[in-house]
């Protein structure tokens, strides 16, 4: 099974866990009293519109690990045919559409990346992945029109804010017509695997209660959605992008070190915010966080464990250990053991914003001693005079790989990182990478 790091004890109800975590936003009436009369598969959709999920889906996957901890069970649509047209809720603009062969890679790695999250282990409670394809695929123009098209009114569908945004700038007919095959995808799930419930972000809200009032019309059978807020920033920015875009739940597209310093970058409001939404911590371990938070704020306690917590959940138990190693770097208390067991891609970025130099093979091989690399070898960029880097290496100001430099005419003898990079510290703070071209 899967490993959840936590379990956290659920002695109030699922709704009562969300409540106190700040993640309702909007919810049907009479939720509550469905998920106390029996064990209730819930849905919720992602569009593989990337061949990755990022922070902005955390929320939404959270939703579903809550459910699943509370005894019910999660199940996820992918948008294979959905994602040809594009949702426009909370768009500006229409997206390009993907062709089906980048819609079935994106799918593939979604799957592995939601597995980190939820158990799929045969059971009562397993998790499904389905796409929406499956009844897409042949569903013919008039018979969409004859299933779904004559139980919705163009005034039920022109109410939505959404389409009411996007009115003056234009918005096709396809992307119109996308409140419709999602709502047909509760109808679906509904009527063939006893789906009762949706959830997704507070965008998302007339979407879900399109599903109902097509279950309602076409049934008379009941059914309920939940959402969750959409999180922002504190300077009201969408939360999970950066400067560099978005912060992805894939270590090829955001590298481990880089998701994990996201996580230490948030402020103290936001942590108090985000460790509730974002951590299966319990209430009574939260309000000791910040309560620890609260008496010694310097020390970052809040960022510290929502950063842990979720290099953990996202990542694995291994890779936190190296991002927490690998930020001693930063500040000059790790060891060359430290830097050497780092990927390339945690090196590169760590040390992105540091001067990079190149020189060959060659060049490398024919360096004498010390002073002679920090010096002609690296054409003055590190030391502009023998004499200064002489003064220096013998005053203890000069290490190679995290190895102290005593001698300034020590012979290399140097475990290159990556088999291609020297990391040269001057002092306390000026580092440089050597890259061996």
């Amino acid at each position: 099974m899967l490993d959840t790091h936590r379990s956290p004890s659920y002695s109030n109800s699922f709704l009562a866990n969300l409540q106190w975590r700040g993640m309702i936003h909007d919810i049907t009436p009479h939720i509550e009293a469905q998920l106390n009369k029996e064990s209730t598969a819930g849905y919720t959709g992602f569009d593989p519109t990337g061949p990755a999920l990022h922070v902005g889906h955390l929320a939404t996957i959270m939703l579903l690990k809550h459910f699943q901890l509370s005894g019910h069970q999660p199940v996820i649509l992918i948008g294979g045919a959905t994602s040809m047209i594009g949702d426009p809720a909370g768009k500006e603009a229409e997206r390009n559409l993907l062709s089906e062969e980048a819609i079935r890679y994106n799918q593939e790695c979604i799957n592995k990346q939601l597995a980190r999250f939820l158990d799929f282990t045969p059971g009562k409670h397993a998790a499904k992945l389905i796409n929406n394809i499956a009844w897409f695929r042949d569903f013919g123009f008039l018979n969409f029109l004859r299933e779904i098209g004559k139980h919705i009114s163009i005034n039920h569908m022109m109410a939505r804010e959404f389409v009411k945004k996007r009115l003056e700038g234009g918005i096709s007919f396809a992307e119109f017509t996308y409140q419709l095959l999602q709502g047909y995808d509760f109808y679906h799930l509904h009527t063939t695997r006893g789906v009762k419930l949706q959830m997704g972000g507070a965008d998302q809200w007339g979407n879900l209660t399109m599903g109902i009032e097509l279950i309602r019309k076409k049934t008379g059978g009941k059914a309920f959605a939940l959402t969750t807020p959409l999180i922002t920033k504190e300077d009201g920015r969408k939360f999970g992008k950066t400067e560099q875009g978005n912060v992805w739940l894939d270590p090829t597209m955001t590298s481990p070190y880089e998701f994990y310093q996201f996580w230490l970058n948030s402020s103290d409001a936001e942590a108090m915010q985000l460790i509730k939404i974002f951590t299966l911590l319990d209430q009574q371990e939260i309000a000791s966080l910040v309560q620890a938070h609260q008496q010694a704020a310097h020390q970052r306690i809040l960022q510290k464990a929502i950063a842990k917590e979720l290099m953990i959940m996202v990542h694995s138990k291994a890779d936190y250990i190296r991002v927490t190693k690998a930020s001693k770097l930063i500040f000059g208390h790790a060891t060359q053991a430290d830097l050497l067991s780092l990927s390339e891609q945690d090196l590169l970025t760590i040390f992105a914003s540091i001067p990079q130099i190149t020189i060959s093979k060659a060049q490398l091989a024919c360096v004498p001693h010390v002073m002679e690399l920090v010096t002609t070898i690296t054409q003055g960029a590190i030391f502009p005079s023998k004499n200064e880097a002489r003064r220096m290496i013998q005053e203890g100001g000069l290490s190679i790989n995290k190895a102290k430099i005593i001698d300034p005419y020590q012979k290399p003898n140097w475990v290159l990182l990556q088999e291609r990079y020297l990391l040269i510290l001057k002092g306390k703070k000026q580092y440089y990478l050597v890259n061996i071209a």
